[in-house]
C-alpha cells in the first residue's frame, strides 16, 4: 500500500519487541484488506506515541481505508508522525500540504517536509523532491540538489528518477550533455515500466541520439509508452510509424507486447 509502511524491525528496549509484533499484526491485516482490525491495533500505539502508528492512522483518514475520509484528521496524525522523525510521516504530511488537502497548500512546508524524509533516504521522498527542485515551478531550482536526490531515488529502484537523470543528462541541467549518458538511464527507466523513458528511449532509437538508429526498436518503446500513458510519445509515434512497412509495423507490435526485458542493474 502507498501510504502504509511495516514498522522497521529492530532492536528495541522495554516492551517495544511487543509493540513490533502488533505492528506486523496490523499490517498483515491491512495487506488483506481488513482496514478496521488493523485500526484497532494502530489506534491505541498511535495515542500511545508511535510514530509509524500515528503515519498508518493518518494515511488510513487521508484514503478512507476502514474509516470516513477525512484530510483534517489525516494532517493531525501525519503532523505528529513528522515531528517524531517518523520519514514516512514526513512524506505522507507533505503530499498534504502539496496538494492542500486538509491544509492551506503550501508548497514550501511541502518542500522542508519531503526533504527531511529525503535526508533519511527514503526514496519515494527523494524522488519528489528532485522533480520540485528540477522543474522549478514549486520551488527554487536547483539541478545539483536536483540530481543528487535522483540519483538517490534511482538506487532504491525507482523508474521515474531514472527517467528524470536521462533528462538531466540530455539537457545538460547541471552538467555537461551527455546523449549516451542519457540514453542510458531512459533504457533503465524504461525496462522499469516508466512510459516518459519508454518515450524518450524511442525518441533515442528514432533520432539516433545517444544511440544507433534504430526505427524498429524506437516503434517498440513507442508502443509500449502510449500504452502506459505517456503524452511524450506522441510527438514522435506517427513520424516513426509512417517510415516503416507493415511487416515492420507487424514485428515492433509482436514485441511491445512482450513481457519488458530484464531490467540492467
Amino acid at each position: 500500500m502507498r501510504w502504509l509502511d511495516a514498522l522497521a524491525k529492530k532492536k528495541r528496549p522495554d516492551d517495544d519487541a511487543t509493540v513490533a509484533d502488533r505492528m506486523a499484526e496490523a499490517y498483515e491485516a491491512s495487506s488483506r484488506g481488513d482496514y478496521a482490525r488493523a485500526l484497532e491495533i494502530w489506534g491505541p500505539l498511535a495515542h500511545a506515541g508511535v510514530a509509524r502508528a500515528q503515519n498508518n492512522v493518518g494515511a488510513c483518514f487521508t484514503e478512507g481505508l476502514g474509516v470516513e475520509r477525512d484530510p483534517k484528521l489525516a494532517l493531525q496524525w501525519l503532523s505528529l508522525a513528522a515531528a517524531a522523525g517518523d520519514a514516512v510521516g514526513q512524506r505522507n504530511c507533505a503530499a498534504l500540504y502539496f496538494k492542500g488537502e486538509g491544509v492551506e497548500q503550501n508548497y514550501a512546508r511541502a518542500l522542508e517536509l519531503y526533504r527531511a524524509a529525503a535526508e533519511q533516504d527514503d526514496g519515494a521522498a527523494q524522488d519528489m523532491l528532485s522533480w520540485m527542485l528540477l522543474e522549478g515551478e514549486v520551488a527554487e531550482p536547483d539541478y545539483v540538489a536536483a540530481r543528487h536526490f535522483a540519483e538517490r531515488a534511482a538506487a532504491h529502484g525507482i523508474a521515474a528518477s531514472m527517467t528524470r537523470l536521462g533528462m538531466i543528462f540530455h539537457n545538460a541541467l547541471g552538467v555537461a550533455r551527455e546523449p549516451g549518458t542519457a540514453v542510458d538511464w531512459w533504457r533503465r527507466g524504461a525496462e522499469r515500466g516508466d512510459a516518459d523513458g519508454q518515450a524518450m528511449l524511442g525518441a533515442a532509437f528514432h533520432l539516433g541520439a545517444g544511440v544507433k538508429r534504430d526505427p524498429v526498436e524506437a516503434f517498440v518503446w513507442l508502443l509500449r509508452a502510449r500504452k502506459g500513458g505517456s503524452p511524450l510519445a506522441g510527438q514522435f509515434f506517427q513520424a516513426v510509424r509512417s517510415a516503416l512497412t507493415p511487416e515492420r509495423i507487424a514485428d515492433a507490435e509482436r514485441r511491445a507486447s512482450a513481457p519488458l526485458p530484464e531490467p540492467a542493474p
